[in-house]
């Protein structure tokens, strides 16, 4: 649009063609347009041209041609400095006599950019679902597969499960492993008591039922030797009150489901005739979860109970917040949960309290349902929906191994990601997707990313198994490994498909389109630089050409051959 108009004003002014804002050709469009003004109009991704239209346009007019960028710093120089010799060389035919002019050189030409290697995606770990508290509270208030029966004075009947009380309190885990069908006087299956379980207990608080006022409780101490003096009671049950005064007697029977009113065998355990059910209730819901509510009234009897079963966090807590130090609460708390923690996975190990086996490819795993149902709401609809797998202890699972199921229940039961030598990550996101648990698959995601990564940098080579995880990826909804794979293909494309042709050319139309727009170096820059390698050589054959000329002219200039006559003069001189 320009160039008639200059050759038409200026007609001995020099012209360069100049591309500006390269950087938007390996930009993101739609950031670039969000941080643009709010009216300024938007760009689109039709609108930026290709080098090779530069150079056509270039090629048209009979101008050099050059590109730059300012927010890639590239160009600005090469633009400037030829700016310059093509300025000196038009004044050279001006003013031909100077001699200073006659070496500068005629515009260069300008090598390609190669735009950056763009990063790899972050893997983000979204926050973990808060079942903390919620879901264990609401199975102690519905209680899904419960395997125990709290006996309250004789009349009131609390539904618990093992694995929550043992795991949160050292008195219940003595009682729940005892053989309630052995003779009398037998240990319990854990072994030998310690020293302190059999020399002395601690003082506790005891709420002395023949005190005359009805509103105030009368403490007074008592000690219990810890001594286990068996009987047996009926339906093979075993009396407890010399072994302690927070039990009477523990037994199982045949009794109704509370949720399918079937019956099934279920241990049932007897109180001691002091505690309340509110009092226990709050007991039972800090070790369930942890916490104690700061508005509890009856603190006294709280603390009773705690003392009974042993429980001394608790009553560590009562004591905080009858002397308004309640915010301390919250240490002891955590320190609850990473004790429960180490306990489970314990238990998870040895089996111990286990109501369910899930019968899997190389073997069995044994598990506990109401940390399942707790966690996962596939497992609470799987064992407490109206399906086969809620009233069976073996549940089958095709396609899984051990070692990816016991990777998900530590993960249920801890929260927590464990690595192990033999754990097959991809496996294992398969399964987790199974389960419709995103957390689990975004950590084992960044554990895959980590494993490939770290093979990467000590000179393994991972192309094949980046493209054999990203089809599992996609067909299994892992988008973070997906993205991941996509990137480090597009990054790698040349050597990717140099190894494996046949695997490339297999990958969805979706997949090839993202990496011919995606791949690095891009397409562009590969057209650029071979054209640059060309045109230099071009350049270097005329230059070389232009020296031999140079030289011979020279050559001839001062090897001019005298004339005769000045031959015979010198001679006669």
């Amino acid at each position: 649009m320009w160039y008639p108009e200059i050759k038409h004003f200026c007609p001995r002014a020099p012209v360069i063609l100049v591309g500006c804002q390269l950087d938007l050709r390996y930009a993101d469009l739609e950031a670039v347009n969000r941080a643009r003004r709010p009216l300024a109009r938007p760009i689109k991704s039709n609108e930026i041209l290709p080098p090779e239209r530069g150079r056509e346009v270039a090629k048209e007019l009979g101008v050099p041609y050059y590109e730059t960028s300012v927010v890639a710093q590239f160009g600005v120089k090469d633009v400037f400095d030829n700016a310059i010799r093509a300025a000196l060389i038009s004044r050279r035919h001006l003013q031909f006599w100077k001699s200073h002019l006659r070496n500068v050189q005629r515009p260069l030409l300008q090598a390609p950019f190669l735009p950056p290697k763009p990063p790899p995606p972050i893997i983000t770990v979204p926050p973990p679902p808060s079942t903390t508290e919620e879901h264990p509270v609401g199975l102690l208030e519905d209680p899904h597969c419960a395997d125990v029966i709290l006996v309250l004075q004789e009349r009131q009947k609390i539904f618990a499960h093992k694995i929550y009380l043992a795991t949160s309190s050292s008195k219940f885990y003595d009682l729940f492993i005892m053989d309630t069908h052995n003779e009398e006087n037998e240990r319990p299956s854990r072994g030998p008591l310690s020293g302190r379980e059999l020399l002395m207990r601690a003082a506790s608080f005891d709420v002395c039922e023949n005190s005359d006022d009805g509103d105030r409780a009368n403490l007074r101490a008592c000690t219990s030797d810890g001594t286990l003096k068996d009987s047996q009671g009926r339906r093979g049950g075993r009396l407890l009150s010399s072994w302690s005064r927070a039990f009477v007697s523990i037994q199982e029977e045949l009794v109704d489901d509370p949720l399918t009113y079937s019956p099934r065998l279920m241990t049932v355990v007897h109180m001691d005739q002091s505690m309340q059910l509110g009092p226990f209730r709050a007991v039972l819901r800090y070790l369930y979860t942890g916490q104690l509510d700061e508005n509890e009234k009856e603190l006294m009897h709280i603390a009773h109970i705690a003392e009974l079963l042993e429980v001394f966090d608790l009553r560590m807590m009562v004591a905080n917040i009858l002397n308004n130090e309640a915010f301390m609460n919250q240490e002891i708390t955590k320190a609850f949960h990473v004790r429960r923690t180490n306990r489970v996975k314990e238990c998870l190990a040895k089996g111990t309290f286990s109501d369910v086996v899930f019968k899997l490819d190389d073997g069995t795993i044994m598990a506990h349902k109401p940390l399942l149902i707790s966690s996962c709401d596939w497992m609470a609809a799987m064992f407490g929906g109206p399906f086969v797998e809620s009233c069976t202890k073996e549940v089958l699972f095709p396609n899984t191994t051990r070692s990816c199921m016991r990777a998900v229940l530590e993960y249920l039961y801890t929260g927590r990601f464990c690595s192990r030598s033999d754990l097959d990550a991809m496996e294992l996101i398969v399964l987790a997707n199974r389960l419709c648990l995103p957390h689990l698959v975004a950590l084992t995601e960044l554990y895959t990313v980590t494993v490939l990564t770290e093979a990467a940098m000590m000179g393994a080579d991972i192309d094949g198994d980046v493209l054999v995880y990203l089809d599992m990826a996609q067909f299994h909804g892992a988008q973070q490994l997906t993205g991941w794979c996509l990137h480090h293909i597009c990054t790698n494309y040349n050597s990717v498909c140099r190894k494996f042709p046949r695997d490339m050319k297999a990958k969805s139309a979706e997949n090839q389109e993202y990496f011919e727009k995606h791949r690095w170096p891009p397409v562009w820059y590969l057209k650029e630089d071979d054209h640059y390698q060309r045109a230099r050589k071009e350049r270097d054959k005329e230059d070389y050409l232009y020296q031999r000329r140079q030289c011979k002219r020279k050559w001839l200039f001062w090897n001019i051959p005298s004339s005769p006559n000045s031959n015979s003069s010198s001679s006669v001189i």
